[in-house]
């Protein structure tokens, strides 16, 4: 017999344990910053230039980020024109962090990443993430092109999500790395910073775009992390060549590009896949199921049908997959 979706004995299975094969960084230098906002460093140079902002541990348990910054920081890199910014987000929920329990971290009340948006920011709503909104927010308006460093629970292959606009997906494709780019409107939960205000504006100058780097913990992910980040510098010629950051790959990856057609969202405490799938799985055939959300059946709505980081345990309304059509970049 089938239980409800929504009774406890359909609850899903607890998470996996999962390896922690990096070092949480020592951020403790960095968290008075130098601009009146607690882990937040910025630097000018002489020459004119755009601001540019590169944020990490936007959620507390994603190491790769705040490892990235760390190393940047303690390198003493310096824009050669314009402003650089190099922020630690969600403080007081790494502080939490602990290996034993990684996932525990991401957040304190509330995701950080869904709260982008007017509305929000200045409602009478209060929780330890609103209010760390708020104390970003002044210098987010500043920002010209911000890059937002994140890492993904499951498997998956990295990625840049660049929004929805022609500007985001323009410097998406231009830092490079991670090659594949996936152009989406963001989660029914709540708005991402790449979503705030003029980032999402067709009509505004300022861009914004959001790495996926790979797999939380793992040394690869701190890689392709840093990759990006000196991809983006180089793009807007923002440092000289510098030994904290590696050099522009000698064959560069073939970019491929993606717009998210569905977004699915759990609207039981029951959804499962069909499979374990992997983020950037290709499903070739149109109508193919592959989860089960209760009794609803969730199918590919095309050929070529790619897969965005699929969350094997979503919770109830949140984002279980996103589904993109690849075309060309």
């Amino acid at each position: 017999m089938t239980e409800p979706a929504d009774t406890p004995l359909a609850a899903q299975p607890p998470l996996p344990r999962f390896a922690v094969e990096v070092t949480p960084p020592d951020i403790a230098p960095w968290l008075a910053g130098n601009i009146g906002i607690p882990g937040f460093t910025s630097h000018a140079a002489p020459e004119p230039g755009p601001h540019v902002a590169v944020i990490g541990l936007t959620h507390g348990n994603e190491l790769a980020g705040g490892g990235v910054l760390d190393h940047l920081l303690r390198s003493g890199l310096r824009p050669s024109r314009g402003r650089l910014t190099l922020g630690f987000a969600n403080l007081a929920a790494f502080a939490r962090f602990d290996p034993a329990h990684p996932t525990a971290s991401r957040f304190l009340d509330e995701d950080l990443n869904r709260l982008w948006d007017t509305a929000t920011l200045d409602g009478p709503r209060q929780s330890s993430e609103l209010a760390r909104a708020r104390q970003i927010r002044p210098l987010i308006d500043t920002v010209d092109v911000l890059l937002d460093l994140h890492s993904m629970l499951w498997p998956s292959d990295p990625l840049i999500l660049s929004g929805n606009t022609a500007k985001g997906r323009a410097l998406a494709l231009a830092i490079g790395t991670p090659p594949l780019v996936v152009a989406d409107a963001g989660h029914v939960s709540g708005k991402r910073m790449i979503d705030y205000g003029r980032f999402a504006d067709p009509a505004a100058a300022q861009v914004a775009n959001l790495v996926e780097a790979g797999q939380h913990w793992q040394p690869d992910t701190v890689a392709t992390t840093l990759a990006s980040v000196a991809g983006l510098l180089r793009h807007l010629d923002m440092v000289a060549p510098h030994a904290a950051l590696p050099p522009a790959p000698a064959t560069p990856p073939a970019r491929r590009y993606a717009q998210v057609t569905t977004a699915i969202t759990a609207s039981t405490a029951s959804f499962a896949f069909v499979q374990s799938y992997r983020g950037g799985d290709v499903i070739a055939r149109r109508n193919t199921l592959i989860a089960l959300d209760g009794t609803a059946e969730i199918r590919t709505p095309h050929d070529d049908c790619l897969l965005v980081m699929p969350s094997l345990r979503p919770s109830r309304g949140h984002t279980a997959v996103r589904l993109a059509q690849l075309l060309p970049a």
